[in-house]
């Protein structure tokens, strides 16, 4: 049997992007937003998708030197 895979995430940009199309701010604004949500990430959504840990101020959070 084939093991199922996943469907690739949005990316970061994408995201972004998507964020102040919505809310009607700019990108530097929806970027702010995004990082926050992801910082908010819990450890089994990082788990999960390992390149939250990419976003700034990530490092500090799990625990890492």
């Amino acid at each position: 049997m084939k093991k199922a895979t996943s469907k690739k995430g949005m990316g970061f940009k994408a995201a972004q992007k998507q964020i102040a199309k919505r809310q009607g701010i700019g990108m530097e604004r929806a970027g702010a937003i995004l990082a926050a949500g992801a910082r908010k990430a819990s450890k089994k959504a990082i788990k999960a998708n390992p390149n939250l840990k990419k976003v700034s101020g990530m490092k500090k959070k799990m625990g890492s030197k």
